[in-house]
């Protein structure tokens, strides 16, 4: 593991997180969310932290190096009735700071979801992608995940 590795923190995000987030999603020009790093958009990024940080299911984690947020990451768990009460982590928003990517934070980011949904004894670990996203795909693929599933998405606002 080289230097810069040895040095990342994954922990869960702090309310003092919210600017850098929303600076990393507002970067992002595939995903086309409406993210952005203007002030004014402060609240709705406070009440979506707030309603994930209550929950008992999710968790919003950051990647921090050298005291600075270069990446995050979201994870739900998810019980179905399928599978006789299987439990999956669904892992969402995974996104690595534009000017720090292909330094391998990515990969830590996932294989610490892997580590913890292992340690919770649960049965899998599912993400989706943008269809745009090829690198991304590869970098999936690379990990382990396998293209099982189609997804389908319909916006209603």
């Amino acid at each position: 593991m080289n230097e810069t590795l040895q040095k990342l923190i994954i922990r869960t995000a702090r309310e003092d997180d919210l600017p850098a987030l929303a600076a990393i999603f507002a970067a992002d020009e595939i995903g086309g969310h409406g993210d952005t790093a203007d002030e004014s958009a402060r609240p709705d990024y406070l009440a979506a932290f707030r309603a994930i940080a209550a929950s008992p299911s999710e968790t919003l984690y950051v990647a921090e190096l050298d005291g600075e947020v270069v990446g995050t990451f979201q994870t739900a768990i998810l019980t179905k009735l399928v599978g006789r009460g299987a439990k999956s982590m669904v892992i969402e928003a995974v996104q690595t700071r534009s000017d720090m990517r292909g330094r391998g934070i990515g990969a830590v980011m996932i294989n610490y979801c892997l580590e913890e949904a292992r340690r919770q004894g649960l049965n899998a670990a599912q993400l989706t992608s943008n269809m745009a996203r090829l690198d991304a795909h590869r970098f999936y693929e690379r990990l382990g995940f396998e293209k099982r599933h189609l997804g389908f998405r319909m916006k209603l606002k």
